[in-house]
């Protein structure tokens, strides 16, 4: 019997809701992917200055970026390029020729 009055009483009015549309944003307006953006510069100095620790990072934060990826179309072209610096960093430390160490003598 309660539940016949509150449904008379109810103050709301199912015809006038409307299910929730997310807003649409350009991807000019997204925040910016720091991930992404720390892992090309971290690949780019692991491939140029011969760094281990710089092309992990690279590797690590192309794997946070990826994982907090909102635009596919965009941010996948950076991803895999910072991917390819880091990659190509750690082969060319762990499988390039050895560098010449100068000696003052």
């Amino acid at each position: 019997m309660k539940e016949e009055a509150s449904a008379t009483n109810d103050p709301r009015m199912p015809s006038a809701a409307k299910p929730y549309v997310s807003p649409t944003i350009s991807p000019q307006d997204l925040p910016v992917d720091y991930a992404g953006f720390l892992a090309v510069i971290f690949g780019v100095f692991g491939v140029i200055f011969h760094y281990k620790l710089c092309s992990w990072l690279a590797i690590i934060f192309c794997a946070q970026s990826l994982s907090n990826m909102r635009n596919f179309e965009a941010e996948f072209k950076q991803i895999s390029m910072a991917f390819m610096f880091g990659l190509m960093g750690l082969i060319t430390i762990y499988f390039g020729p050895a560098r010449q160490v100068k000696s003052n003598r």
